[in-house]
């Protein structure tokens, strides 16, 4: 039996395992679904999730490199959205797992 197996190029395996990387730390999980509902600005991801502004710019910056997020300037504020659904979707296949009984 022939097999049709193509292993992964390098490019590949390391794009994924920074996503698996950026969803495996708490903070990003909740500034993902948090942005999953509705595009914030950094002061309402602070707001909402109790964090400190340091932390959420730096693990923004941390999503943005990896394209997991994107963002627009309105005035002075940044507001940030998703940028990959498969992410995404992903992230919340993972969270519907976590609740399944």
């Amino acid at each position: 039996m022939e097999s049709n197996y193509v292993d992964l190029d390098e490019e590949t395996l390391f794009i994924v395992s920074q996503t698996f990387k950026a969803l495996g730390d708490p903070t990003r999980i909740r500034i993902l679904h948090l942005l999953a509902e509705k595009e914030c600005a950094v002061g309402e991801i602070v707001e909402a999730l109790a964090l400190g502004q340091s932390n959420v710019s730096h693990q923004l910056r941390f999503l943005k490199n990896l394209r997991l997020v994107k963002s627009r300037r309105v005035g002075t504020a940044m507001y940030y959205s998703p940028e990959d659904e498969h992410v995404m979707e992903l992230l919340e296949k993972t969270i519907q797992h976590a609740k399944h009984d």
